[in-house]
């Protein structure tokens, strides 16, 4: 039997493969998000992309969907820190200023004004990798520009699949394994979040299910059992058919003889949410292993970063980050902030913060980090 280290370590690993493998598919799949399957074969060979192509000006990058999938933790930590200093805090409010500091690093307010605002906006705007435009949706551009001067109700019914691909943080942020109501709070945070740009119910349920499925994951279920667990909730919501028929639909071409290209086809391109879900888990459950699902996430017509990094946050939730392959892990844009994310994840439930806290240099250490706002 492992000793409670081994097992700590491990889940630690989980959590680090989450997010490092979702940013390697993204990475992976960023140079040709855009072409068909027939241009991708023409112009990387008979298996496609494997290894890292030219993209934003450099090897390694990062999308939108990595950024979004980063702010997206920063909120939930920030949330945090202000329930440990201030004994009140509203998740998806924090989030959703993390959201629109996102907002600003996209070209949305003069470069001045960030670096002057950095230092009491928290740690993670600071990185300059991440003041990039890296062909972000436009529904969350437009959803977050109304949100800046709204009362915070989205006005849309895009189910697009960028409410879906930045969430799984939630699942990491919310890891109960020992509390058996933990993946009904991590389906309706998730799904909240989600709802903040995208106003369509399988946009923000089909992001309730990724989030079940990295908690369930990282807490060493099989994606099998994972699957049963988030279908349990999904099916108590309203308007839960198409993501429903998209999971299972996966599910069954998974269990079928159907060559992995054709199945991919028939799922979708992934630019919706439910298709990009149903893609990610169809790749997860067919691959030979970490890379193998990643490199079959990216090849296909459609929405390759997307699909690539929701594929990668399951797999590597599942097999940890000692799986990702080295020459993809070793020139991965922002892998430290990404490692460090990911361990803020891990750590803040034992973080003595707040009025009690018994250590001022930690207090003012995680503020200065996550200020709680």
């Amino acid at each position: 039997m492992a000793n409670a280290n081994e097992v700590m370590t491990s889940t630690r690993d989980r959590f680090h493969g989450c997010l490092l493998a979702g940013a390697v598919g993204d990475a992976l799949g960023a140079p040709v998000e855009f072409m068909s399957r027939g241009e991708i074969l023409r112009r990387f060979g008979p298996d496609g992309i494997t290894t890292y192509a030219p993209a934003f000006g450099g090897i390694g990058r990062i999308t939108d969907d990595t950024q979004l999938t980063l702010f997206t933790a920063e909120g939930l930590l920030r949330a945090w820190v202000r329930l440990s200093f201030e004994g009140i805090s509203a998740v998806p409010g924090v989030t959703r200023n993390a959201y629109l500091r996102w907002l600003r690093t996209q070209d949305e307010a003069p470069a001045e004004v960030i670096v002057e605002a950095a230092g009491r906006d928290g740690w993670l705007i600071q990185q300059p990798e991440l003041h990039s435009r890296r062909a972000p949706g436009a529904t969350c551009l437009q959803a977050l520009r109304a949100l800046e001067s709204s009362d915070g109700e989205v006005r849309n019914d895009s189910k697009g699949c960028g409410g879906v691909m930045r969430v799984a943080p939630v699942g990491l942020f919310l890891w109960m394994p020992d509390i058996p109501q933990a993946p009904q709070h991590v389906f309706r945070l998730a799904a909240d979040l989600a709802g903040l740009t995208h106003g369509h119910p399988t946009g923000q349920l089909s992001a309730g299910v990724l989030a079940v499925l990295v908690l369930s994951l990282t807490c060493d279920a099989g994606l099998d059992s994972a699957l049963a667990t988030a279908k349990a909730i999904l099916v108590r919501y309203p308007a839960h058919e198409e993501t429903l028929a998209a999971i299972d639909e996966a599910e069954a071409l998974a269990r079928s003889d159907l060559p992995r290209e054709a199945a991919i086809a028939r799922l979708g391109q992934g630019w919706v949410a439910e298709e990009a879900l149903a893609i990610s888990i169809y790749c997860a459950l067919v691959a030979r292993s970490l890379r193998d699902g990643i490199i079959l996430a990216v090849n296909h017509d459609g929405d390759s970063d997307s699909t690539g990094a929701i594929t990668g946050n399951l797999l590597g939730a599942m097999q940890g980050a000692g799986a990702i392959p080295g020459e993809w892990l070793e020139p991965l844009e922002l892998r430290n902030v990404i490692m460090d994310i990911a361990d803020d994840l891990y750590d803040y439930r034992d973080w003595d913060i707040g009025e009690q806290g018994r250590s001022v240099a930690l207090n003012e250490r995680v503020w200065i980090k996550y200020p709680g706002c």
